[in-house]
């Protein structure tokens, strides 16, 4: 039997090319394309391309080439089926049994799909063509759309002066029409009516881009209506499982990081309209895990743009609550807060598309910090404030589902919270004086907050060592000889340590000419310093930590080398850069 069309082509649209590639092949970006070595045959330079856009990779040693069915078969010996439920696994989908129940479902799915795309299009010309939705283009109009974006969304306005559950039965199962949730019962009126009557009605797409459900939006204001409705959740509707617009934004994702979660979907609009089509919005219920696991198989930032009011910040709160929790090392996630109240569709249509962007740059907020600074403005002086803030952010940071990520942000708490208790802190301030002012010209180098890159934590362990154990390094000072650090701000830090001191006989860490956050960040990040603290009196296990620690670095720096010659090479091809990639690699090896 042959799996539906329809499920094939959703399993990849949800998933790149490059993300399952990349469980098999190391890639590296490469203009519109990722490169990696064959995983077809052995080969020491890269001919393996995988374009996302186009949903293929192609193999130029071999000829291979396909799209990820294809792939996995091909790597993992699969046949098709084995290949289907493993992806739709990854995907997130429900497996295809081809059971009595995958039948039906699937014919219900051809059914609710053909009536939802029947009445969009009725109502659609109803909004342009009926003389009785003036009332609903003049809104639109207020709202900055013109035709172009009403066509672009499919708006519609479902006028009340026609009986559409009459017309819809002429073709279609009145059982079937009800399981779409369009239609409510009206108990006076003994009939069916429509659930989005007298509204402009926005189609909500799935990933594939077929309808799945309306929101509405009254034209008038009455207190005894509710701005904006939704769809009932039916069972190809799950509003926690769904982003409006989605189906548009995931196609950029190969050209840019970040995508704007926002709350309505006139904010949609107006940031597209705007030119910043990267945009989509939850659907009236609060941010869930799943939608932010669907967000991040496509984009690396989430920036959560919800209006600039009290409900606004409310909602942002609760979103940043739900989804901390599924942190990775690799994705980000951050809050935006627009000034003046206004929610995204205002600002941008007031202040334009740069400025929203420059805005954005500016002012997100990563989210642990945006957390942080909630529970910090809810405590007061007393101590029982203070532990209940306590508890609560390491409540937060224990179910954090990443190791690594629960690690590094109970770490940011614990050092923020560090600074509520001073007198605890007394010890180590008397041997670490935070200095009272910073240099003007590095002020805007740091942001606490940023993500770390692995090399950098290297570093910082690095630095660590050699300001608490100076005079050890300098019985060892041949160790540092020819060691490189890539981060501007570390790179910074070392060379002022040498110019400071006498091969580091000297050092004293009070006089030097370096802004304060370069050496409170190596205080806070070092996690070298967790161990460091158990061998204290034992200088050669401190040597020989410092040196495990020296010789990641100087591999890092070969990774760099090598990488950047890969590069040349499928460039220029030259024997020569051939050459040098084999010796570094064998060093590489014998490191």
């Amino acid at each position: 039997m042959k799996y539906p069309k329809e499920y094939l082509d959703e399993i990849k649209t949800r998933l790149k090319v490059s993300t399952v590639v990349s469980k098999t092949v190391k890639l590296k970006k490469r203009g519109k394309e990722y490169v990696g070595l064959s995983p077809f045959k052995t080969e020491k330079t890269p001919s393996f391309t995988v374009n996302d856009e186009k949903e293929f990779y192609h193999c130029f040693s071999t000829s291979e080439h396909g799209n990820i069915f294809d792939f996995v078969m091909k790597t993992q010996n699969l046949r098709f089926g084995e290949a289907v439920k493993m992806l739709s696994n990854i995907a997130g989908m429900q497996p295809y049994t081809f059971s009595k129940q995958d039948e039906e479902r699937e014919n219900q799915w051809k059914l609710y799909k053909a009536i939802y795309k029947e009445f969009s299009e009725f109502y659609k010309n109803e909004l342009f063509k009926n003389e009785k939705s003036f009332k609903a283009k003049n809104y639109l109009k207020k709202r900055g759309l013109s035709g172009v974006e009403v066509k672009n969304f499919n708006l519609g306005f479902v006028t009340e002066d026609l009986d559409y559950f009459e017309k819809l039965k002429k073709n279609f199962d009145e059982d079937v029409i009800k399981q779409t949730g369009l239609f409510y019962f009206d108990e006076k009126k003994k009939k069916f009516i429509s659930r989005f009557r007298n509204r402009i009605i926005f189609p909500i797409n799935n990933i594939s881009g077929n309808i799945i459900a309306f929101g509405g939006r009254i034209i008038e204001d009455n207190k005894n209506l509710a701005k904006y409705i939704n769809s009932p959740e039916t069972p190809f509707f799950k509003k926690g499982s769904n982003l409006y617009n989605l189906d548009k934004a995931r196609k950029l994702s190969n050209k840019l990081e970040e995508v704007y979660l926002v709350e309505g979907y006139m904010d949609v609009i107006g940031l597209s309209k705007n030119g910043i089509e990267n945009t989509v919005a939850n659907l009236g219920t609060a941010l869930t895990s799943k939608q932010t696991q669907i967000l991040n198989q496509f984009y690396n930032h989430i920036i959560i743009c919800f209006d600039g009011d009290q409900s606004g910040y409310k909602a942002a709160l609760r979103a940043a609550e739900n989804i901390i929790y599924e942190l990775k090392p690799d994705k980000k996630i951050s809050f935006l807060l627009l000034e003046n109240n206004l929610d995204p569709d205002n600002y941008v249509n007031k202040f334009g598309k740069d400025r929203f962007l420059e805005i954005s740059a500016q002012r997100s907020i990563p989210i642990h910090k945006f957390i942080f600074e909630h529970y910090m403005s809810q405590t007061n002086e007393s101590p029982s404030s203070k532990a209940i803030f306590e508890k609560k952010l390491r409540e937060i940071a224990s179910n954090i589902k990443d190791t690594f990520v629960k690690k590094y942000t109970l770490e940011y708490f614990l050092e923020k919270l560090s600074d509520l208790t001073p007198n605890i802190n007394l010890k180590f301030k008397k041997n670490y004086k935070i200095f009272p002012k910073s240099l003007a010209k590095t002020k805007s180098y740091y942001n606490e907050t940023k993500s770390l890159k692995s090399f950098e934590i290297k570093e910082f362990s690095f630095l660590y060592i050699l300001i608490t154990k100076s005079k050890l390094i300098h019985k060892n000072f041949h160790l540092i000889d020819n060691v490189k650090l890539y981060s501007d701000e570390n790179k910074q830090l070392f060379e002022e340590i040498l110019n400071q001191s006498e091969n580091l006989l000297n050092l004293d860490v009070e006089k030097l000419n370096v802004d304060e956050n370069l050496i409170k960040r190596v205080m806070n990040y070092a996690s070298v310093k967790h161990i460091i603290s158990k061998y204290l009196n034992d200088d050669d296990k401190i040597i020989e930590i410092f040196s495990e620690i020296i010789q990641d670095l100087k591999n890092y720096e070969l990774e760099q080398r090598i990488s950047d010659l890969e590069s040349k090479f499928s460039q220029d091809m030259s024997e020569k850069t051939f050459n040098e990639i084999k010796e570094l690699k064998k060093l590489q090896k014998i490191n």
